[in-house]
Order: C-alpha cells, then structure tokens, then sequence
C-alpha cells in the first residue's frame, strides 16, 4: 500500500470532521453542549467526505486489494517452492566463492 495515499485520505477526513466542530463550537449553543456539536460536526464530515473525497477513498482501497491479492499469491506457493527460494537466494549471494564439484 502507498502510505502516502492513506496518509492524504487519513488528514483530509480528519479536517472533514475536525474544520466543522471548530465552527458549531463557535455558535453559543454548542459551546454549552459540545457533544451536540461534535455529533453534528461528525454527520457532516460524513456527508463530505462521501461526497468529495471518493476518489482518494478508491486509491486507498484500490492499494489495499492489490497488497491483497500479493498476498494470497505468495501464500498459495507451497513451502517447498519457498524454501527453495530462500536457498537459491543464499546460493546465489555467494557467488562462485565456493568451490564447485563438478569441475
């Protein structure tokens, strides 16, 4: 997954909530009741960031369902094929260091 792609959806639904509470908190009413004003705030960064921040959502998610699917592609290789992964990597990294049987 992309950290920045879930970092930009992640600040802006939190201005989406965040930007709102801070203007009903200005109202007297909701400086009386806060939990009235955080409620509102919420429902309306709801409403916003359902209408307007769909396609960072859909890049979020769209990561998310690749790394996913990478995933599950690696975990369908059997053990065996993994393992000798693993030792043609170590094979490999060592070169020609050792001497070889065959010569």
């Amino acid at each position: 997954m992309r950290a920045r792609s879930a970092l930009v959806y992640t600040v802006l639904r939190l201005l989406a909530f965040v930007v709102p509470l801070g203007i009903l908190l200005l109202f007297p009413v909701f400086q009386e009741l806060p939990w009235l004003a955080a409620v509102f705030a919420a429902l309306i960064g709801l409403s916003l960031s359902l209408l307007f921040l769909r396609r960072p959502l859909d890049q979020v998610t769209g990561d998310l369902a690749e790394r996913r699917a990478a995933r599950r592609a690696d975990d369908r290789r059997t053990a065996a094929e993994r393992d000798a992964d693993v030792e043609d990597a170590v094979v490999d990294a060592a070169g020609d260091d050792r001497p070889d049987a065959t010569r």
